[in-house]
């Protein structure tokens, strides 16, 4: 299977921030109608930027309950399914199981390892780009900072204070939504920038059914 060697960038300050999506294009569905629209426009698309989120755990022995949080982007928006919310887990799963939507993210392996097992829900078909990408000279997979760094030539802000803050709360914050929200566009937007027929170039790490390790 190929791997794709992409450029180490040591300053990531320098480079411009990538550009996030606009407040009023990160939908948090609420309502049976509203999450009917996010399914409908997520299958609009042959790719998805794909990540979750989950509370954290700060004592020893104690147990994630999540994910707390699913966020799946298009190049236009950004929908954050709250699984707290009645019937958003199902709308999800629409997505996520749907063999024409292909899922787009990194580090994905606790992510489907939470879904199937918390929420019932198989995440196919679907590329880990943490395991696709290397660094030029370099062993050890890519995460999404390093990887908007080398293929897009721009930063993205991973707040600590953001990233550890309780994703299971009713209500988001607005820095929350926007955290979330770039994860799963940024994502998608590296998968879109390795070439004019990314799917095609990368068909040998794709998982066509969900039940291969990746």
């Amino acid at each position: 299977m190929p791997l794709i060697r992409i450029p180490l960038i040591t300053d990531l300050d320098t480079l411009p921030r990538l550009e996030p999506l606009p407040s009023e294009r990160i939908v948090t569905p609420e309502t049976p109608a509203q999450l009917a629209e996010a399914v409908d426009a997520l299958m609009a698309w042959r790719h998805v930027g794909f990540d979750t989120e989950s509370k954290p755990t700060f004592r020893a022995g104690e147990v994630s309950t999540g994910p707390h949080l699913i966020q799946l982007a298009t190049p236009e928006k950004a929908f954050l399914f709250q699984v707290g919310v009645e019937g958003a887990v199902a709308a999800a799963r629409t997505v996520l199981e749907a063999t024409q939507v292909l899922k787009v993210g990194f580090g994905l392996g606790s992510d489907r390892s939470r879904l199937r097992t918390r929420l019932d829900i198989e995440l196919r078909p679907f590329i880990d780009l943490g395991t696709t990408l290397r660094y030029q000279g370099k062993k050890g997979q890519v995460g999404l900072r390093g990887a908007v760094a080398g293929v897009l030539g721009a930063r993205v802000s991973k707040s600590r204070s953001i990233s550890t803050s309780n994703w299971a709360n009713p209500v988001l914050s607005e820095a929350q939504r926007r955290y979330a929200a770039s994860d799963a566009y940024a994502a998608l937007q590296v998968f879109l920038a390795l070439g004019d027929d990314p799917e095609r170039l990368l068909a040998d790490r794709i998982m066509p059914l969900g039940n291969s390790t990746p």
